[in-house]
């Protein structure tokens, strides 16, 4: 399952807080698209199907379809907040490659 860090997972409690609703998961998944040939997509989604992985970690609840599990099953997310750039990451050793701007992989 993909790892969430402390500070990723405070800045998704606060998302959360922010739509004022408890029953609100991060959904993380991969898609076809971008440069590289698949992307990542996170949001939150109030939307969770038997067919999802799903784990408490830090107290956010993460989703992952069964199809983008296999992709993220050694990723980590964290959430940077500095004078060059704020905002998620995702570390994937498991991405052979990636694109220029940053936003897909292969």
């Amino acid at each position: 399952m993909i790892a969430l860090t402390e500070s990723a997972a405070t800045a998704v409690k606060k998302l959360v807080e922010q739509e004022g609703r408890s029953d609100i998961a991060l959904r993380v998944a991969v898609q076809p698209g971008g440069c590289s040939g698949l992307r990542y997509q996170m949001y939150l989604d109030d939307q969770v199907a038997d067919t999802d992985v799903a784990e408490d970690q830090f107290g956010v609840r993460i989703v992952v379809d069964r199809m983008s599990a296999p992709y993220l099953s050694e990723a980590k997310i964290d959430f940077m907040d500095s004078l060059e750039a704020s905002g998620f990451t995702i570390d994937n050793p498991q991405a052979q490659g990636g694109c220029a701007c940053g936003n897909s992989f292969h």
